[in-house]
C-alpha cells in the first residue's frame, strides 16, 4: 500500500486523485506543509510525498508520473511520440499554469508579508488568461488533451482548474470551461474529494 503525506488542500490531491483513477489503495498521512513533521521527510518541508518500495519520492508531478508509468496507466509509454506530446502538455500545465498561480498565492498569503508584491496578481491574471487561449487552441475539438485518452496533464490541468477558481482566476468559457467540466465530473476525483474531505 502506497503512503502519502500531506493534505487536499494543497498539491497532494493531485496523489489522490491518480491513486483513485488507477484503483490503488493507499493510506493518507495528515501533513501540513512547512510543518516540523514535513520538513522531517522533505527537506524543503513541501508535501506531497510518497512513500513506496521504501522510498520516498517528492513533487506531485514526480509522484504520479511515476504511479502512471508504474501501473500502466494515465500516461502513454516512454520512448513514444504520444508520450512526447503527452509530456509537453504536462510542461505547459507547470510552467504557464500552475507556475502563475503558485506566484500568485507566494505573493498572497505564502510568504511572510515583507517579501509578497501584491501588485503581481493582475500580471499573473494575465498570464493565466493567455495560457487558456493556448490551451483552447491546443486543445481543438479534443475530448482531452491528447484526444480521448485521460492522462497525466488531464489531471494535472483539472486540478489547477479548481485552484483558479478558488483564486478567483476567470476560467474562458466555451472549449475550457467544458474541458475542465469533463475533467472534474471524473469518478475518482469525486471519490478523492469525498475520502480526504476536500
Amino acid at each position: 500500500m502506497y503512503k502519502v503525506i500531506g493534505n487536499s488542500r494543497n498539491r497532494t490531491m493531485r496523489v489522490y486523485w491518480a491513486l483513485e483513477e488507477m484503483g490503488m489503495e493507499y493510506e493518507m498521512v495528515l501533513v501540513s506543509p512547512g510543518s516540523k513533521e514535513a520538513r522531517e521527510i522533505n527537506p524543503s518541508g513541501k508535501v506531497p510525498c510518497l512513500i513506496a518500495e521504501g522510498e520516498t519520492i517528492f513533487d506531485s508531478v514526480a509522484i504520479i508520473q511515476y504511479l502512471a508509468d508504474k501501473h500502466g496507466q494515465l500516461t502513454f509509454p516512454a520512448g513514444t511520440i504520444e508520450r512526447a506530446q503527452q509530456d509537453s502538455f504536462t510542461q505547459f500545465c507547470c510552467d504557464e499554469v500552475d507556475g502563475t498561480l503558485w506566484m500568485a498565492a507566494k505573493n498572497s498569503f505564502i510568504h511572510p508579508e515583507e517579501y509578497r508584491v501584491p501588485a503581481i496578481k493582475p500580471t499573473a491574471k494575465y498570464e493565466f488568461a493567455k495560457a487558456m487561449k493556448t490551451l483552447e487552441t491546443r486543445l481543438g475539438d479534443n475530448e482531452f488533451v491528447m484526444g480521448d485518452t485521460f492522462t497525466i496533464p488531464d489531471l494535472l490541468l483539472g486540478h489547477c482548474s479548481n485552484w483558479a477558481e478558488g483564486a478567483k482566476f476567470d476560467i474562458p468559457e466555451g472549449k475550457v470551461a467544458e474541458y475542465f467540466k469533463r475533467v472534474a465530473n471524473r469518478p475518482a476525483y469525486q471519490r478523492a474529494k469525498d475520502k480526504t474531505g476536500y
